[in-house]
């Protein structure tokens, strides 16, 4: 019986790639709130310091939004890394799924209310993170089969 061909390992290392970078974004807006907080205020207002003059108790409350997202996209990234490296990797057509439905279902929500809200430049830090998912998952998609 022949075996069916793995996915390409080049796209496979990629979304690997992204889902280690979800998780580092992750730990910056955790483990770095200044910088966050800065990184933000940049794209956002074009200066960096804009944020920090709103005054101590909302840059405390931003600090405190920024951690919670933060440790989502921690636990995001480590399960999408997980399924990417167990099961994707294995051709797993269940895991191309999981990954691309919680992208989307990541993106849809995130971008319609940041650009309904009026914060664009946050849909496009979002768009570069859909394409970042998007090209390795199309490249994918006609190497998974049907899980039995």
């Amino acid at each position: 019986m022949p075996r069916e061909p793995e996915p390409a390992r080049l796209w496979i290392n990629c979304l690997l790639a992204v889902c280690a970078g979800v998780v580092a974004f992750g730990l910056v807006l955790v483990l770095a709130p200044a910088l966050a907080r800065q990184g933000f205020s940049w794209l956002v207002y074009a200066a960096p310091e804009r944020i920090d003059a709103f005054g101590p108790e909302p840059v405390r409350y931003i600090a405190l939004a920024h951690a919670v997202i933060g440790g989502v996209m921690i636990g995001w990234g480590a399960a999408l890394f997980h399924v990417t490296r167990s099961l994707l990797a294995r051709g797993s057509k269940v895991a191309w799924n999981l990954i691309a439905l919680s992208v989307v279902a990541w993106y849809l929500p995130d971008t319609t209310y940041s650009l309904l809200s009026g914060f664009w430049q946050n849909a496009v830090l979002n768009t570069c993170f859909l394409l970042l998912f998007a090209v390795p998952l199309w490249a994918l998609r006609s190497t998974v089969r049907n899980d039995a």
